[in-house]
Formats: C-alpha cells, structure tokens, sequence
C-alpha cells in the first residue's frame, strides 16, 4: 500500500510532503501524496483556493502520485511578476514546464473549476502528454465573440490600473467565516484548509496571500471557434463530475462536451470535492484512472 494510505493510529489521512517547484523564473508550492514511483497526476486548484483544495481527495487516489498545485498568484507560490492580469492561456506553459522539471513526460490531469479550464487547455495543446482529464464541476471558460475583444482589453487595462489591496482581518477565524459564506458555501473544516494555506500574517491581523490582480478582468478572452478547437484537440479519456448545485449546473444545456467524454452528476455545490462527496468522488476517478 503506497502513502496514500491512512494513519493507522489517527485513521487521518497521512501529511503530505512539501515541494517547491523552480520553473519559468517562479517557485511554485505544492503538496503530494502518494508513492512518487506510481503513475503522476497533477491536480489543479480554482480561482482564489490553493492546493489545500484536494487536501481531501489526493489521499483516497490510491496508487497514484498527486501533486497538487498552487498555481501562480495562489497559496504560497510566486506572484507573477510584471503588472499584467493574469490569463489563463500563461498557465498552461507553467503547468508543462512544471511537469518538465519533475520529470513527468505523460501525467494525467486532475482540475477543479478555474484548474479544471486550465486542465482542458492543456490537454489540447499538447494532447499527447495527457494520459486522462478529470474535472471538477469545470470545463472552458465562457466563450466570447470576437467582436468583443476591444471592450474586453479596455476593461482589463482598467481594473490593472485600479488594483485594491487585501483587507485585513484581525485572526484568521474572521477569514474562515467569510469562506464560509462566499459566493459558494463551505464548511468550517474546507473553509479553514483554504484560510491555513491562503492567508499570512501582516500589521494589524492577516490577510490573504493572493494576488489581488486575481480579481482583475483577462486581457483577452476565447471565442467559440477557439474553445471549441482545444476541445477537439483533446485525445485522453476524459471524465466531467458536475455538482448538482454548482457552477456548471447553471449553463449545462449549453456545454459543448464531445460524446466521448463521460459526464457524471453528483449531489452537493461547486466545492463538492471538499466536503461529504468526496467518497464518491474518489471512487468514481480511482475507476477512470484506472486504480
């Protein structure tokens, strides 16, 4: 049994081990579970969470390796450094040079929301890496039409230049309550997972240890036509988990989802990964990567 395994005396899931990862002139963290021997999965987190997002999940992927990620601006790994907004299309050269320096010439893809949108695009440019593409109640950014594309520079030119500071909260059980009650509920235990990771200790209190150029609008965003070529282009199994009561669920007539692809739909919101479901959750992907 690989370290995936639980703590035979506190029946917890074993700690994971601590990377830091240098690629592309940044340091990224990440945790990791599992036997660096076995088949390697990288997980990616969502928009403003950390790794601490699969601190439930990557234990109960039996026989696999899990890195999970703290993408940049995120957790405790590097801001990027230029005044820019951060698009999305720069962190899938992030993730393969990552994947580089760890060795990893195939890996599957574990993405949940903003990281399920990277893993998808990854997957389609260099589809040959990827050996299976799992997504959590995430799949591609909304498209937008090209006829779109000024208005949306001028608004990320914008915000870029309007960047607000984090407040600062007086202890860190402040912070758990706020994610607890963001724009998508929590419990206390994932919500304080996120805080742990997230936050940092400043004058006055803590605040969070993000990049606030997070908030602000992409320079550019996909088309149609544009989403729907990395789409194509994606040759790994692919399995999509949807949350009854998450974000996909508000759109899903309109998913463009190749055939191929297995969708399944579970209980519970857009962190579902994180809370009651896991179980299931775990049992449906140790079967799709092939556990």
């Amino acid at each position: 049994m690989t370290s995936n395994s639980l703590d035979s005396a506190s029946n917890q899931p074993l700690q994971p081990s601590q990377l830091n990862i240098h690629a592309q002139g940044m340091t990224f963290a990440a945790q990791a579970w599992g036997d660096p021997a076995c088949p390697p999965v990288l997980a990616l987190h969502g928009w403003l969470d950390n790794s601490a997002s699969f601190y439930r999940l990557s234990p109960l992927l039996s026989n696999h390796y899990v890195v999970a990620l703290d993408t940049a601006g995120h957790g405790l790994s590097d801001h990027r450094r230029h005044q820019e907004p951060y698009n999305i299309w720069q962190d899938v050269g992030e993730v393969f040079a990552i994947a580089d320096e760890l060795g990893w010439e195939q890996f599957a893809l574990l993405g949940h929301s903003r990281g399920a949108i990277i893993s998808t695009l990854c997957a389609g440019t260099f589809p040959e890496r990827i050996t299976h593409l799992g997504l959590l109640d995430g799949f591609m950014p909304q498209p937008v039409p090209p006829e779109k594309a000024p208005e949306q520079l001028a608004k990320s030119i914008i915000e870029n230049r309007q960047v607000k500071t984090h407040s600062v909260y007086k202890d860190r059980q402040l912070m758990v309550r706020a994610r607890m009650v963001g724009l998508w509920a929590l419990s206390s235990e994932a919500a304080g997972a996120l805080v742990e990771r997230g936050s940092k200790a400043v004058e006055g209190g803590y605040c969070w240890r993000s990049d606030p150029r997070l908030t602000t609008a992409s320079a550019l965003k996909l088309s149609p036509e544009q989403v729907a070529a990395f789409v194509n282009r994606v040759q790994a199994p692919a399995k999509l988990l949807l949350a009854e009561e998450g974000l996909l669920s508000r759109f899903e007539d309109a998913l463009a989802v190749p055939e191929s692809w297995s969708i399944e739909r579970l209980p519970g919101n857009h962190h579902f990964h994180m809370e009651e479901q896991v179980e299931d959750i775990s049992g449906i992907l140790n079967r799709f990567l092939g556990c």
